[in-house]
């Protein structure tokens, strides 16, 4: 059985620390009030049989606390020598523990997180109306759970029973996430570093699943490589459903892994990363299953890795979120054009592609989105305010050092008729991931090839 120190590393019980602290600095700012943060329900995926429980991203942020059927509140109204930050959490017992595994109980997970308070999550109904009582507002996810708002307005009504004896309800609710979204958008380097470690992971994942691809292999055998290397390595568990798509199959975005062969002359995509302590990764390479592009395959493929290589020279400081998603696009089009799937005589210059958005049938997807605690992460991708474009819409966000992003263009080319046979149903889609530095960015992900002779030659190596 593992004791609560084991199970909690005291470099990452300041860091959230710190984080509960800046929210209540924050809450503390707009007059103060009572926040109130929940980890996820567990959910029955059938009779009596529960999905593995994952918890509430936000409530990881602010804890590192990874039980289910907890609450945190913090009181950013809290006079001295009153609790700031509370967990409601379950309780030590011994019979359940027999079945389900170690529980911290409140007085451990106390001391192992940093918090100034723990209560039994029993005690949550009967403790909140006493916290919230006379504070000037309430801070949660709005409008996120039924669950919870159904017990936000019974401990209101609660309060307002006692309106008698000069007790006050809080006179305004205000939506908690955006003050969070905007601490989880920048990433530190306690976040960085694990971000890090999962992508090494998840690159490993994929030259496994290189290397054992064969012509006649089903797709699912492919995700079990993928899926062995994930655990083998420590992750938790896959940051999202894995997308191992054959041949025609590449051109569905989102594709499961499913039971088709991967046959002769076919490209294999892989979309696929996983999840260590809470943080995601997420990797895409495209390859062919008989170790070689055609030369149709590899004409479209130059295309996609430059139009990523442009896309990863505009990802830095001072640019905006939509900057690389137009540096791929403008080389996406150009590369439509030279190879004959878009006619030049009907599609013009690339100017008019884009314009025209003549591309849209090919690529149909952004260049990228946030990437951290979830796979597509928490973060406003637009400014709250500022001078509407021309679409009526507000300006993008810029990048700054410590936001993390993927980098992944793509074209998934279907029969048409106005489209060169020799291309049809390849799909081609190159991610990776990236962190803003000071100067420009780093990509985490590449440690699986890129390049197409690299990838030929590490099919190679399983072959010779």
């Amino acid at each position: 059985m593992n004791s609560p120190t084991e199970l909690a590393s005291p470099i990452a019980v300041d860091i959230y620390r710190t984080r509960r602290e800046r929210v209540l600095a924050a809450l503390r700012a707009r007059g103060g009030g009572v926040a109130i943060v929940q980890t996820a329900p567990e959910v029955m995926r059938n009779r009596d049989t529960d999905y593995p429980f994952r918890h509430d991203s936000y409530f990881y942020y602010l804890t590192g606390f990874n039980e289910p059927e907890a609450t945190l509140v913090l009181n950013a109204s809290a006079k001295p020598g009153e609790a700031a930050s509370i967990l409601f959490c379950r309780e030590k017992n011994a019979e359940r523990e027999t079945w389900e595994g170690f529980r911290f109980g409140p007085e451990a997970a106390r001391d192992a997180f940093g918090l100034d308070a723990a209560l039994p999550i029993g005690a949550l109904g009967e403790e909140m109306p006493r916290l919230i009582a006379d504070k000037p507002a309430l801070h949660y996810a709005l409008g996120t759970s039924a669950e919870l708002d159904a017990q936000v307005r019974e401990w209101l009504a609660a309060v307002r029973a006692q309106g008698r004896t000069g007790v006050r309800a809080p006179a305004k609710a205000e939506h908690l996430l955006p003050i969070l979204d905007e601490m989880r958008l920048v990433k530190d380097e306690h976040e960085i570093a694990i971000m890090r470690r999962a992508a090494s992971i998840s690159a490993e994942a994929h030259r496994r699943a290189m290397r054992a691809t064969r012509p006649g292999m089903r797709e699912y055998e492919i995700e079990a490589e993928l899926l062995y290397t994930f655990r083998r390595q420590g992750a938790q568990a896959p940051a999202y459903g894995s997308i191992v798509a054959a041949g025609a199959n590449a051109c569905v975005l989102h594709y499961p892994a499913g039971n088709a062969i991967a046959r002769e002359g076919d490209l294999v995509l892989i979309d696929a990363a996983c999840e260590l302590d809470g943080y995601a990764s997420d990797i895409t390479r495209t390859y062919p299953a008989s170790g070689r592009f055609t030369p149709a395959q590899r004409e479209l493929y130059d295309v996609v890795l430059a139009a990523q290589a442009a896309a990863v020279d505009a990802t830095r400081p001072g640019v905006t979120f939509d900057a690389p998603h137009q540096a791929a696009l403008k080389v996406l089009s150009q590369g439509l054009l030279d190879t004959g799937v878009l006619d030049k005589s009907k599609s013009g210059g690339v100017d008019d592609v884009l314009a025209q958005r003549a591309y849209a049938p090919f690529y149909m997807h952004r260049t990228g989105h946030w990437i951290g605690m979830d796979v597509h992460d928490a973060g406003e991708y637009r400014e709250a305010d500022g001078p509407l474009d021309e679409q009526g819409a507000l300006p993008w966000r810029m990048l700054v050092p410590g936001m993390a992003l993927t980098v992944e263009p793509g074209l998934y080319v279907r029969p048409a008729e106005n489209v060169p046979e020799k291309y049809w149903n390849i799909g081609i889609r190159i991610e990776d991931d990236a962190v803003v530095t000071q100067n420009g960015c780093e990509l985490l992900t590449r440690e699986v090839p890129v390049l197409a002779d690299e990838i030929e030659a590490l099919m190679r190596e399983s072959n010779d």
